[in-house]
C-alpha cells in the first residue's frame, strides 16, 4: 500500500501545473487549456485509478472505533468542513466586498475569482455526481456501487467527486495563482497553507464516511483546474465576462458615513456613464 500511495503523489506532483504560467497575462489568442493540463488531467484519473482498489481498505481504517472516538478529530473535521462550505463562499465574498470599499483591485479580483471558480467547480461535480451515481461509504455497498443518473436528487448516491474538495482546491488554486501574479515573494508561504488546507478538507471527508479516497483525489483535480482556468481566462480578457460589471465599478464613501455603489456600464473608453 505505501508504494502504490507514493506513485499516486508522485503523478499528481509531476502532472501538477504550474500557478505561475497559469496566472500571467495573455492574450485572447492564447488557449485556455495547454498540453500540461492535459497531462495534470490524466495524472488524476491514473492517480484515481491506482488508488481506487484500496477505496474500502481505507474507508474501514478511518472508521475503526479507536479513530472515531478520537473527539479531537471529530471536532477538527467539523471545522474543516465548515471552512470550506459555507466558510469559502463567505471568506471569497468577503475578500471581495473588502477589495471594493477599500479600492484595492487586487484583493476585489481574489475575492471575485476564487468565488468564481468554486461555483464553476461544484458546477461541475454536481453534474458529475449526478450521472455517476457511486454511493457513499456510508451505505455499505461498496466502493463499485454506481448508477447511472441516480446522482440527481439523491444524496447517497453523490460520492463521486468529493465536493467538499473541489471547493477546497479550486479556492486554493485561484487563490495561488493570483498570489503568484500579485506578490510573487509570497508564493511560498500561501500555497502551502492553501493546498495543505484543501487536503485536510479532503481527508475529513474521508473521515466522515462521506467519501472514497478516490472520490477526493478526483476532486481536487477539479477543482484545481477550475481554479487554475478561471484565473488564466480572466487575466488573459481583461474586462470581459463578471469582471466588466464587478471589477469595474467602486463603493465610494458617502457624507452620511455609509457608500453608494457605483458601477460603469460600459467599459472605460466606450463611455462615461454611470448609475448609482
Amino acid at each position: 500500500m505505501p508504494r502504490r500511495l507514493l506513485l499516486v503523489c508522485t503523478l499528481i506532483a509531476a502532472t501538477a501545473p504550474p500557478a505561475r504560467a497559469q496566472s500571467d497575462t495573455l492574450g485572447n489568442n492564447v488557449a485556455l487549456f495547454t498540453f500540461r493540463d492535459g497531462l495534470f488531467a490524466a495524472g488524476i484519473l491514473a492517480s484515481a485509478r491506482l488508488i481506487h482498489p484500496l477505496d474500502d481498505h481505507l474507508a474501514k481504517r478511518l472508521q475503526d472505533s479507536s479513530t472515531q472516538a478520537n473527539e479531537r478529530l471529530q471536532k477538527l473535521s467539523t471545522v474543516i468542513r465548515t471552512t470550506v462550505a459555507p466558510g469559502a463562499y463567505i471568506l471569497g465574498g468577503t475578500l471581495y466586498l473588502s477589495g471594493r470599499i477599500a479600492r484595492n483591485p487586487k484583493l476585489a479580483d481574489i475575492g471575485l475569482h476564487s468565488t468564481e471558480a468554486l461555483v464553476v467547480g461544484e458546477i461541475t461535480a454536481t453534474l458529475i455526481k449526478g450521472i455517476t451515481g457511486r454511493a457513499r461509504p456510508f451505505v455499505g455497498t461498496g466502493p463499485n456501487d454506481y448508477g447511472f443518473g441516480r446522482g440527481f436528487g439523491n444524496n447517497r448516491y453523490k460520492a463521486f467527486p468529493s465536493g467538499h474538495s473541489v471547493a477546497a482546491f479550486a479556492a486554493a488554486a485561484a487563490v495561488t495563482s493570483e498570489t503568484s501574479r500579485n506578490a510573487p515573494n509570497s508564493v511560498w508561504l500561501v500555497a502551502p497553507l492553501m493546498y495543505g488546507g484543501a487536503a485536510l478538507a479532503g481527508a475529513s471527508r474521508m473521515y466522515n464516511n462521506q467519501h472514497w479516497a478516490s472520490d477526493v483525489i478526483v476532486g481536487a483535480g477539479i477543482g484545481t483546474l477550475a481554479g487554475l482556468k478561471v484565473v488564466r481566462y480572466h487575466h488573459s480578457r481583461p474586462g470581459k465576462g463578471l469582471d466588466r460589471w464587478l471589477l469595474s465599478g467602486s463603493l465610494v464613501p458617502t457624507p452620511d458615513g455609509g457608500h453608494s455603489v457605483q458601477w460603469s456600464v460600459m467599459p472605460g473608453g466606450l463611455t462615461n456613464g454611470r448609475f448609482r
